[in-house]
């Protein structure tokens, strides 16, 4: 899979130092959200979180994110390997009774405050 991203990877910046590997930095994105873990919990092996997180944010702003995706699933399309059925079951998607305003066990529900009529005088 790495032959089929690396080309769609950017290019290190003009000006500055070289970035770091692109594919280690990439493993420890898929690492952070696979374990769902703090940036700061990130394996040593993995390089600095701050490395990870910067270019995660980068790759969003510059499409990065869009073309790899585009890229994986144009190539998963073609060789027949994916899926594209979708199945929603809507009998289970309720909302918590509180959503709905119910009252809570032993409280009774608040009264609105009377309407009072405004002492501004009115042109009749």
């Amino acid at each position: 899979m790495w032959d089929r991203i690396e080309p769609l990877m950017p290019a290190d910046p003009v000006r500055g130092r070289r970035w770091a590997d692109h594919r280690r930095t990439l493993e420890a994105i898929a690492w952070k959200y696979r374990t769902n873990s703090p940036w700061r919990d990130l394996p040593v092996e993995l390089g600095p979180f701050q490395t990870a997180h910067k270019r995660l944010i980068r790759w969003a702003l510059d499409g990065t994110w869009e073309a790899i995706l585009a890229a994986v699933l144009a190539a998963a399309d073609a060789d027949d390997d994916i899926d594209w059925t979708v199945s929603v079951d809507s009998t289970v998607v309720r909302a918590h009774q509180h959503a709905a305003g119910a009252r809570k066990r032993g409280r009774p529900h608040p009264a609105s405050p009377p309407i009072m009529r405004s002492d501004a005088h009115v042109a009749g």
